[in-house]
């Protein structure tokens, strides 16, 4: 598909997601200059697209780096323990530091997110099966071991209810004032795209990025650094958004290859079209309710993931 094409459905559906909710607002509304309207807009519907599109980006990007450095296209920050290990951070952040700002838990939040991928990439190192399968299945398992000992200290602390916003995504509880600390993955966005090509040389390889000059070992732990923040950010912001980083990258490296620096912009707005898309579809399935988007992405997500799956084995891809 075409940048052209991608963009404007992007710029469709965000039109479109700005009208969809219980809260009724039309054109009409807004053309009259009706209060109301105006403040339905600006302090909800505009905050929850901005979440939702710099969300999708981020998930995304943070998927494409991860498959990049492990060199496996079903490894990203939900199949490593990226996410899980940002969780317990946030369970921490809690119990040590019950009134501190956002920055200061998205702090710990990425801290622990990032010591979480680096156990999950010394784990990797040290198996020997190397299966394109296999890992992302033991980055699973690894996930689902720091989440038990989350959820064990949550309902330990009586943090359970407190913790179940960063267990599943979602965007109905976005408004202006609470949805702020999601522009941090903007520059963060901006360097992914700045250091693409050094991504692009580590995916090749350790010893083919050293034939070229490349510091591998220093490229892999600022994609580390990049990943565990994105996630981070995203996670404080609407909670865990499963199998995005994932998805995104494989659809789009099946028509543009694995070059990072071409392929990220229509990494970049085809994440945000697809988070859109579940998220309207979240909307509408049993209107006036809404299901979480991280309930919805799970459900289509995984049916993606099998696709993949069969799709990479029928064309011999890792």
């Amino acid at each position: 598909m075409k940048r052209s094409y991608l963009i404007g459905v992007l710029v469709i559906l965000a039109f479109s997601s700005l009208f969809i909710g219980v809260g009724q607002l039309n054109l009409e509304g807004l053309l009259t200059h009706n209060p109301q309207q105006w403040q339905l807009l600006w302090l909800s519907r505009i905050p929850r697209l901005v979440s939702i599109i710099v969300s999708g980006m981020s998930l995304s990007v943070a998927g494409l780096i991860m498959q990049q450095l492990t060199q496996n296209k079903f490894v990203e920050p939900t199949t490593a323990g990226t996410m899980e290990a940002g969780k317990l951070g946030v369970l921490v952040s809690m119990l040590i530091f019950t009134s501190a700002s956002p920055l200061i838990k998205t702090a710990i939040a990425f801290i622990f997110a990032l010591c979480g991928t680096i156990v999950f990439m010394q784990i990797m190192k040290r198996v020997k099966q190397k299966n394109s399968i296999f890992i992302p299945l033991v980055g699973i398992m690894f996930g689902s071991i720091i989440g038990s000992f989350t959820t064990f200290f949550a309902y330990k602390y009586d943090l359970i209810q407190n913790l179940n916003s960063f267990m599943q995504g979602d965007f109905s509880l976005i408004v202006s004032g609470q949805y702020e600390l999601i522009y941090l993955s903007i520059p963060l966005l901006l360097i992914a795209y700045v250091f693409a090509n050094r991504f692009t040389v580590a995916g090749m390889g350790e010893s083919f990025a050293r034939n070229l000059g490349a510091n591998y070992q220093k490229i892999v732990n600022g994609g580390l650094l990049l990943v565990s923040l994105l996630s981070a950010v995203v996670l404080l912001s609407v909670g865990s958004i499963p199998f995005l980083g994932l998805i995104v990258p494989n659809l789009v490296s099946m028509y543009r290859g694995d070059h990072l620096q071409k392929s990220l912009p229509e990494i970049m707005i085809l994440g945000a079209v697809f988070v859109l898309c579940c998220d309207i579809i979240g909307r509408l399935i049993i209107y006036p309710y809404e299901l979480p988007i991280g309930m919805v992405v799970g459900v289509i997500g995984s049916g993606l993931f099998l696709y993949l799956i069969f799709w990479r084995e029928k064309h011999g891809s890792a």
